[in-house]
């Protein structure tokens, strides 16, 4: 019997010397600790001596028993340490190598154009107020003087969510809600989301996005009107830029105009301006003898193409990477 233990022994330290890896180590340990390893299969055998020898075997087998458990701890010692060295040298980094660049985002064309329209109006000395996207009726179309016939208030033009409120078609909304609440003089800039209702192709869109301005104070006239688009223009297309007036309808103004730019030998159209109609000043209690007022507005979307040369609206709210990342 006492041979038997050690054979058992000699197995043992032979499969540990053998061992290249901490998991072999831990079969071994298994194979011949474990609760049905061969060492723990030797004390079942015990019963089967003598009971004159049976002290003297137990005692031998769990001496063989400590002397591979700690063989076996130093081996996995030994192992663990080399393979946390290959490991580390496999995973080691050369900090002098240049990194991977982390994919960023860009800024969206119609937020950098909004920008650029911020600074400039602001440089001007006008204030930027934010109006809500979902407007009253009555400062909507009432408080800019639409007539009831007017097209635009047609529930088939625009997009009505009761009978009093809709979202709004035009930033000009805004007018009404700072003329309640504020005495002038003062110059007012919005920029904001439209919505109305347009069968979609590369001018049209349900959704797009628009810069309002007006200012009431002492004594203005188109003159000021005129030389402020003037100056707003050639800050935002260049030094040589020229404003073209011509006469136009829009309920909110008298009298009012479209406005053209001279870009790259062609007349381009901006947007809509003109003296803010008495009617809307008296309205809010506003002295037409002493106070009169402009306002212009412009799309974001169209000074975006007319500055890069994009032709079609659509792409502007599609998402296509492949486009943005061109600005």
């Amino acid at each position: 019997m006492q041979n038997s233990v050690n054979i058992r022994k000699q197995e043992a330290l032979e499969a540990i010397s053998a061992a290249a890896s901490t998991a072999e180590i831990a079969d071994i340990e298994v194979r011949f600790l474990g609760k049905k390893g061969s060492i723990n299969e030797l004390k079942r055998s015990i019963a089967s001596i003598p009971v004159e020898e049976r002290p003297a075997l137990g005692a031998r087998i769990n001496e063989v028993a400590a002397e591979v458990r700690e063989l076996l701890d130093t081996r996995r010692a030994e192992l663990a340490s080399s393979e946390m060295s290959a490991r580390i040298a496999s995973e080691s980094l050369d900090v002098t190598l240049p990194g991977l660049p982390f994919p960023q985002g860009g800024i969206h064309p119609l937020t950098q154009t909004s920008d650029r329209i911020k600074q400039v109006l602001s440089g001007m000395g006008f204030e930027f107020v934010d109006g809500p996207e979902l407007e009253d009726y009555a400062y909507n179309f009432d408080a800019l003087n639409y007539p009831e016939e007017h097209p635009a208030m047609d529930e088939q033009m625009s997009f009505f969510i009761t009978n009093d409120r809709l979202m709004r078609t035009q930033t000009t909304a805004l007018q009404g809600r700072i003329m309640s609440e504020r005495k002038p003089p003062f110059r007012i800039a919005t920029i904001g989301r439209c919505f109305r209702y347009e069968a979609v192709d590369a001018t049209h869109h349900h959704t797009f996005h628009q810069v309002d301005v007006f200012m009431v104070d002492e004594n203005i006239s188109m003159a000021d009107l005129k030389g402020t688009l003037g100056a707003f223009a050639r800050s935002m297309f260049g030094e040589e830029t020229l404003v073209r007036f011509r006469p136009d309808f829009f309920p909110f103004v008298e009298p009012g105009v479209d406005y053209s730019i001279l870009w790259q030998g062609r007349w381009l159209e901006l947007g809509g301006a003109g003296l803010i109609h008495p009617n809307i000043l008296q309205a809010h209690g506003i002295d037409t003898n002493r106070y009169s007022g402009f306002a212009f507005g412009l799309g974001i979307e169209r000074t975006h193409m007319i500055q890069t040369g994009v032709n079609d609206l659509r792409l502007y709210l599609e998402n296509d990477v492949r486009f943005l990342r061109q600005f």
